[in-house]
């Protein structure tokens, strides 16, 4: 089992199937601008919410395993697909922290739906991947917390393929597939909607438009830099001394891919160094050479 630093200039690693996960590394920028982050982004498999869970462990295995060789003290599971079939057996197989993003969107959820007016529904909603979705993973997490809450998924899987083209929020086509997976939480007024896969907040104000309610929709990538900085305080290794770096990210992709640079800023909000390409053979086989 990898062992982990715990040393506070250690590197916070963070892992996503492919570039959504820059909205998390984005959280912790702002939240912990002292730390080093590695991103690892596998964008040559993207997308993951349509494998089978078996899969994306095998796929998540190999990534952590890959970000091993930084001495991380902290790993981030900023992909919801993975934090929703995967995540248990991970904080099996390594000995590193590992956290994931669905317990913290989970717990933003619940809070903004106790703001729901006296006589209405206390109902959730959820967008996110084919496997997210079959999993009830949400639904379990909310449940936990509050079991008056209904919560109603919806799998969409257009929404990731899109993202990762390129596609802009006032695309036709993105207006039209919005249109069609939101219908439901229109009709039943929802007050809370999560966004449970990292990539969706690129679409968040088409998703509000789309909705014309006024729904709080949750986006778990500030509550997950929050619950990070707490562990990192509780385990006494946060990187408290300094100034802050002003780029201290250094990331890492299984495929560049022809929008790389636009698709990587959209998320991160500002432009990206370029990344280091690893071979997805590498993964596979860590024996491959550099």
């Amino acid at each position: 089992m990898p062992a982990f630093s715990s040393q506070p200039s250690a590197p916070i690693a963070v892992f996503d199937s492919g570039l959504g996960g820059l909205t998390v590394v984005r959280a912790l920028m702002r939240r912990l601008p002292r730390e080093k982050l590695i991103y690892f982004g596998d964008t040559a498999r993207v997308p993951y919410g349509s494998k089978s869970p078996r899969t994306v462990l095998q796929f998540a295995r190999q990534c952590l395993h890959f970000l091993t060789q930084f001495n991380p003290k902290l790993i981030v599971v900023a992909c919801n697909t993975v934090s929703a079939t995967a995540l248990e057996s991970l904080h099996h197989d390594f000995a590193i922290p590992v956290i994931g993003v669905l317990e913290p969107g989970a717990a933003a959820a619940v809070a903004a739906a106790a703001r729901t007016p006296a006589g209405q529904p206390r109902r959730i909603g959820l967008i996110a991947t084919e496997a997210t979705i079959a999993s009830q993973a949400y639904n379990q997490a909310v449940t936990r917390l509050d079991a008056t809450i209904q919560v109603i998924g919806r799998a969409c899987p257009l929404l990731v393929p899109m993202i990762e083209e390129g596609r802009l929020p006032d695309s036709p086509i993105v207006r039209s597939v919005l249109q069609e997976y939101l219908q439901p939480f229109k009709s039943l007024q929802i007050p809370v909607l999560i966004l449970g896969c990292t990539h969706y907040p690129i679409f968040s104000q088409a998703i509000e438009e789309t909705l014309g309610l006024p729904t709080a929709l949750i986006d778990s990538a500030d509550q997950t830099a929050l619950v990070v900085a707490e562990k990192l305080a509780t385990m006494h290794i946060a990187n408290d001394a300094g100034t802050p770096l002003a780029d201290g990210l250094t990331c890492y992709v299984t495929d560049q891919g022809q929008r790389f640079e636009s698709l990587a800023g959209r998320f991160l909000g500002r432009l990206i160094t370029q990344p280091v390409w690893v071979e997805p053979e590498r993964l596979e086989n860590p024996t491959v050479e550099k």
